[in-house]
């Protein structure tokens, strides 16, 4: 008998990976719960029976056994007899749900046919994003939630926008059918409502065929906290805690409830990081926003060291290291909005080793100075230091914004309802807000735009209040504006390369008139150096003399005060500059220039 378990035990290991996984002799269930005395896999194949199909200990806590009579789209439960209960457990390695109170279902990646597409995500300085909430972008029937399948219908919109990377909002399985996604029930399964694993990457397959690239949202900051079969997986738990995914002391607790997941333990390190490396290698996706670092590496993200959790620092490093050599053209990124260059700076120098941050140096600076009602009160020193902050001495290791979920929620709403409480369609609320955007994509970094922003979406964002595409017939001038402004940052037209530049210098700062005026350039020179000027008064200067880098003529190539945008919009200043000799602003050359109410100018030459 010692002989056949040695045996049995051999064929087992020669079966790899967690949970359920398809194999021509069958499906292969794994499973960890140190903690129980026996364990068994019910399903559709035994008629949920407990005794059917017992799982062998492997030792370490895992137990495994290959069901010859089960398949893909089987349903099944773990049933654990443990010192502390007997415990019907959904799959924590489970890919596909009924729901997130339902069944496990067996799904093989194998499955999918991907279309033979060697899609690679364009170079980070080239990247322009648009944050999407799968349940709200694209909702046809009323009373229902958006899928991928009808966020499909939308990639030629966004296409057309010129937005070549798409961030999408949390699809791991949540309790319910409306969130924002960040109460991660089933870290590995995709939200049934949204279509499931095949929906996801039908949408990356979708994606990657015009030409975008997809980064997708994962929270390891904290799991549920309902709908939670980690909790207490096998019985055992400490301090009435969570048990064997979780910390069972101080260091659990967050704002979210106390599920932060024991970042110590090595089968629970090993569960996040295969979640990571799953995204991307089963669904194809081109990078990770990481939700709320500092509540990764810190247990109350208070800077004081005292309560820093050094495995968390290590889990998030080890990840980034192996997604930096295993798939080196994907983006990581953090949130973590505490400004500090150690988020970004390589695991080698001793930083956490994400590829960008989102900042927020820029978007509370350039919020402000747009929202404040008054022209006197913006302070064009912070919008210069705004503009010209960089982690590590690379301009593309920050996101920048002016909305964002985050920013347009929680007690804030969209900058046009900030401007202007409930009248967006206001010329003071679409002036300034153009202004941000503008800032957004002539600024160096890499821009984000969120879902309805150029719609001119009203109130806050929600995730009961799908996006109304009835705004884009509305506001067709204003979500050219978008489009113009992000054809320019991608040059688009060859004549606008600087945009994607490193190079920014500030011409002039004028507090006094509330102008800010920079050079922006890669390499320099005709069809790169780029020339934009931002007035942030309702003033209207007709002579406004200004500095250049070069002599000649000087192509407009964006006034965000054309009128072909808004009917409200004056149309004034819509053209060329020639420069004359001169110096100005410590420059040789100078030109005259006609800058509209709260506006921003983009000129660039051709020779």
């Amino acid at each position: 008998m010692e002989n056949l378990d040695t045996d049995a035990t051999e064929t087992l290991a020669s079966f790899k990976g967690m949970g359920a996984v398809c194999y021509p002799e069958g499906v292969h269930y794994r499973v960890w719960a140190p903690h129980a005395d026996s364990v068994s896999v019910i399903g559709t194949f035994n008629d949920w029976d407990v005794e059917a199909n017992p799982l062998q200990s492997e030792g370490n806590g895992f137990w495994a056994a290959l069901v010859e009579n089960s398949k893909e789209g089987d349903e099944y439960k773990f049933f654990l007899k443990t010192p502390f209960g007997e415990f019907h457990r959904n799959d924590p390695y489970a890919l596909k749900m009924t729901n997130s109170a339902g069944n496990c279902i067996v799904y093989n990646h194998a499955s999918f046919e991907w279309h033979d597409f060697n899609f690679q995500i364009p170079s980070w300085h080239e990247l322009v994003i648009y944050e999407l909430h799968v349940g709200t972008f694209h909702v046809k029937e009323e009373g229902q939630v958006g899928t991928f399948y009808t966020a499909i219908e939308k990639i030629p919109y966004l296409k057309e926008m010129g937005f070549n990377a798409v961030e999408l909002m949390p699809c791991a399985e949540f309790p319910g059918s409306r969130s924002w996604g960040y109460n991660p029930a089933n870290p590995f399964s995709i939200e049934a409502d949204y279509g499931g694993p095949d929906g996801l990457k039908a949408f990356v397959q979708a994606a990657h065929e015009a030409g975008m690239a997809i980064i997708l949202d994962v929270v390891y900051n904290h799991f549920g906290p309902s709908d939670l079969d980690l909790w207490q997986f096998d019985g055992w738990s400490e301090n009435d805690g969570g048990g064997i995914y979780f910390y069972n002391d101080w260091k659990a607790e967050t704002p979210w409830g106390s599920t932060r997941p024991d970042y110590g333990r090595g089968e629970v390190r090993q569960y996040v990081h295969d979640n990571a490396m799953m995204w991307l290698k089963e669904y194809r996706v081109d990078g990770l926003r990481m939700d709320m670092v500092p509540y990764i590496r810190n247990v109350k993200a208070d800077g004081n060291p005292g309560n820093d959790i050094a495995d968390g620092i290590s889990l998030m490093q080890w990840i980034n290291k192996d997604i930096r050599e295993r798939y080196p053209n994907c983006i990581t990124i953090a949130e973590d909005m505490h400004s500090l260059d150690f988020i970004t700076n390589s695991v080698e120098n001793g930083g956490l080793g994400y590829g960008s941050q989102w900042d927020a140096e820029f978007v509370h600076t350039i919020r402000d100075a747009i929202i404040t009602a008054n022209d006197q009160e913006r302070d064009m020193e912070q919008v210069v230091q705004a503009i010209t902050y960089k982690y590590n001495t690379d301009s593309f290791q920050r996101i920048i914004y002016t909305e964002s979920h985050d920013e347009v929620s929680n007690g804030q709403a969209r900058v046009a309802e900030e401007i202007a409480d409930g009248d967006v369609n206001n010329w003071y609320s679409k002036k300034r807000a153009a202004l941000g955007v503008a800032l957004v994509m002539t600024t160096p970094g890499i821009p984000m735009i969120f879902q309805g922003q150029p719609l001119l979406e009203d109130k806050w964002f929600s995730d009961s209040d799908p996006i109304d595409w009835s705004r884009l017939d509305k506001f067709r001038g204003f979500a050219n504006l978008h489009r113009d402004l992000i054809h320019l940052r991608r040059n688009w037209f060859g004549v606008t390369k600087g945009l994607q530049g490193q190079n920014v210098q500030i011409i002039r700062a004028d507090n006094e008139k509330k102008v800010v005026a920079m050079h922006r350039w890669s390499e320099g020179g005709p069809k790169d150096s780029v020339m934009v000027i931002l007035n942030f008064s309702t003033e209207t200067f007709s002579d406004y003399k200004l500095g250049f880098p070069r002599g000649g003529k000087w192509n407009l190539r964006f006034n965000s005060d054309n009128g072909d945008y808004d009917p409200d919009f004056s149309h004034i200043g819509i053209t060329d500059v020639d420069t004359a000799d001169g110096e100005f602003d410590e420059m040789p050359v100078y030109a005259s220039l006609t800058i509209p109410p709260y506006s921003a100018l983009i000129f660039s030459q051709e020779d």
